[in-house]
């Protein structure tokens, strides 16, 4: 019987314990840069894994794609050849008013509204951050000198629906194209924001709910690249400040060893 995972077809032994996931599979390669020995060893459908040496630790670097239901499947694949600390380098909107574009998040924990991790577990079982991956992750950033917070995580499902646009008379209005967006879904952004919400992406709840049930260790940080809700495309920057994400994110896996 085949060793090989069904969908990336990796097999134990080819993948690092170290693994620094994001969405883009064209991120890899600046998360990658200076790595000694670099090889891609997986490349299917929006899943890309390299692996390597950072600072004479194995590592690797793997692509998600996009939401909860893409996430959990490299997870799973992952964990199952040999895989044990994830680290996950992303974007994500800004929800509390203090945070400027470009600044660092690293979450302790999320708020799990998405349909993936209800799949595993029922909504009472925390999304929480392994606590010496967040210790890492704010220690290196500070040591850089980076503007970082620590906090809450609002992860979500329904990219456009969910999101909103800042219509010019301040009201919110929806992203989607059907404008199937009604009050509740405002309201939603709003408790968020009382509740000391720091930002919002898809990915960070599955992510460490499955990290816990898995008994492994992961761990978020995330640029805050655009605002919620959305004051238009000036106001979107993907790239202002990932270098020092990942940087930090490197310095935290290195500390830990």
């Amino acid at each position: 019987m085949s060793d090989a995972q069904p969908i990336t077809g990796l097999r134990p032994g080819q993948v690092p314990k170290h693994v620094f996931v994001c969405g883009d599979p064209g991120r890899l390669e600046r998360i990658s840069k200076g790595w000694e020995d670099c090889r891609e060893i997986c490349a299917v459908r929006e899943y890309r894994v390299l692996a390597g040496r950072a600072g004479g630790l194995p590592v690797a670097a793997a692509s998600t794609g996009i939401g909860a239901p893409s996430t959990a499947i490299l997870l799973e694949e992952l964990v199952k050849v040999g895989a044990d600390t994830f680290l996950r380098i992303g974007n994500s909107g800004g929800l509390a008013p203090d945070l400027a574009l470009g600044d660092l998040v690293v979450t302790t924990g999320a708020v799990r509204d998405d349909g993936t991790s209800r799949s595993y577990v029922g909504p009472e079982y925390p999304a929480v951050a392994d606590h010496a991956l967040v210790g890492a992750l704010l220690a290196a950033a500070r040591q850089r000198g980076v503007r970082v917070r620590a906090g809450i995580t609002w992860s979500l499902d329904a990219f456009y629906v969910r999101n909103a646009v800042l219509n010019p008379d301040g009201s919110l209005g929806s992203m989607s194209a059907a404008r199937s967006w009604g009050p509740r879904h405002a309201e939603r952004i709003e408790e968020m924001r009382r509740a000391n919400v720091l930002n919002c992406e898809m990915e960070a709840g599955t992510l460490l709910t499955l990290a816990s049930l898995f008994g492994v260790r992961a761990g978020c940080i995330c640029v805050v690249s655009d605002r919620t809700p959305w004051p238009g495309p000036a106001e979107l920057d993907l790239d202002r400040n990932m270098d020092a994400a990942i940087a930090v994110a490197h310095d935290a896996f290195l500390a830990l060893g």
